[in-house]
């Protein structure tokens, strides 16, 4: 799967908007470009990523009750912004991205 030209600018932003706007970002670059495949593959990458984010920053916002949950809240963070910064150069490379650490709520067959 390669990507090339307005595919790759899109699939680059999907990753890099995770950073900004959490799931929002690639949740409308998925919504928007759903006729163009490659570009739907790596926005439903990035939202499935930022919404396991989201969730592991919510088990830490509960766990800040004993204070492990800053740790936890500050390690997604720095995670986040390193594995959307790979993907985003994956992506502009042409090359397609699997985030390691992520659940695979939004599937292909929707």
């Amino acid at each position: 799967m390669q990507l090339s030209g307005d595919s790759r600018t899109y699939a680059v932003l999907a990753h890099l908007l995770g950073i900004i706007s959490g799931p929002l970002g690639p949740f409308v670059i998925w919504i928007a470009m759903k006729r163009n495949s490659l570009v739907e593959h790596e926005a439903r990458e990035a939202l499935n990523f930022q919404i396991t984010v989201w969730l592991v920053s919510f088990v830490g916002a509960i766990l800040t009750l004993v204070y492990i949950g800053y740790l936890i809240i500050v390690l997604a963070m720095v995670l986040n912004v390193v594995f959307c910064v790979i993907a985003a150069s994956y992506a502009h490379s042409g090359a397609p991205y699997r985030y390691p650490f992520s659940l695979r709520l939004i599937d292909s067959s929707q």
